[in-house]
């Protein structure tokens, strides 16, 4: 779309429009997980980034975790090393760690502060050992082959604690935090958890207003492919009971309801495919996905 052939009237009603939105939100935290085409896409990486920094200018709290599944694939391939996965998680040995240790805290969160601070933001990267924002546990996964078996799949963790002190420092003042999805355990050591579930918790002890999730779908979708706009708890039941939410979508259903359940007023799945989708969902009318509500 050319911009410049926009007339001054539209530009100016679109404006209005989001005016409701920006004095409702106003002060309120937005958590967003970052992650799909957004991440690889250079105008997608760009939009994000411009959004991101505009609800900081309009007085709201963004707040952004990310996650770099395809980029960590990248770096395994390109140190001779093959991605295992078990029941969709990654099996995670020292070594693979080290590299996603070095590609979600290097790579793609600098990549991001970058672009947020170049389009006029002030970010700042965090990974869960500073300020031990994130505690974790090393996860034992069970076998759904075999009831009753569990497997240790290596320095994969699941959340003991947040503890958000930094964030709300950072947060309250001019900067945007830009979080990577490593916890720290009491033994010491790195571990590698879902970016969804990071962002489900962040948001949770946060009190946020709103937890936004982009995919590279246009939202949740009925079996026969169609945009379901709104969900509810009993019908999220219903969905996962009949099989229509599976696979890279299940962590992201559980950590929107689990947010929503301890008191995040919505929760958004959105289609990070779509330019300057972070403004479309939070200040319009229309929406591009599907939305979580608490009650």
């Amino acid at each position: 779309m050319d911009r410049a052939k926009i007339p001054p009237e539209l530009k100016a009603e679109i404006l209005s429009e989001a005016l409701p939105y920006i004095q409702r939100f106003h002060g309120r935290t937005i958590v967003v997980k970052y992650g799909g085409n957004a991440m690889v896409d250079l105008r997608l990486k760009e939009s994000f980034a411009r959004d991101v920094v505009m609800l900081k200018l309009v007085g709201m709290k963004p707040v952004v975790v990310h996650g770099g599944g395809p980029q960590i694939d990248d770096a395994l391939v390109r140190v001779g090393k093959k991605s295992e996965f078990f029941h969709g998680l990654r099996v995670t040995d020292a070594e693979t760690m080290e590299i996603v240790e070095w590609v979600l805290a290097g790579q793609v969160q600098q990549e991001l502060v970058m672009l947020i601070n170049q389009f006029g933001g002030q970010a700042v990267g965090l990974t869960g050992k500073d300020g031990n924002l994130l505690r974790a546990r090393r996860m034992q996964v069970a076998d759904p082959q075999a009831p009753g078996t569990m497997h240790d799949i290596g320095q994969v963790g699941e959340i003991e604690s947040v503890n958000s002190a930094v964030v709300k420092t950072l947060q309250n003042d001019a900067f945007v935090p830009v979080i990577s999805p490593i916890g720290v355990g009491a033994d010491g050591l790195s571990y590698n958890i879902n970016a969804d579930i990071v962002a489900g918790k962040i948001a949770e002890t946060l009190a946020a207003e709103k937890l936004v999730l982009l995919t590279n779908t246009p939202g949740v979708l009925d079996k026969q492919g169609r945009l379901i706009t709104g969900l509810t708890a009993q019908r999220i039941d219903e969905l996962f009971a009949d099989g229509t939410i599976s696979g890279g979508m299940l962590p992201k259903i559980s950590s929107a309801i689990e947010a929503a359940h301890k008191g995040v007023n919505s929760v958004h799945i959105i289609d990070g495919r779509v330019d300057h989708c972070l403004l479309l969902e939070i200040l319009t009318d229309q929406g591009v996905g599907t939305m979580i509500r608490r009650n």
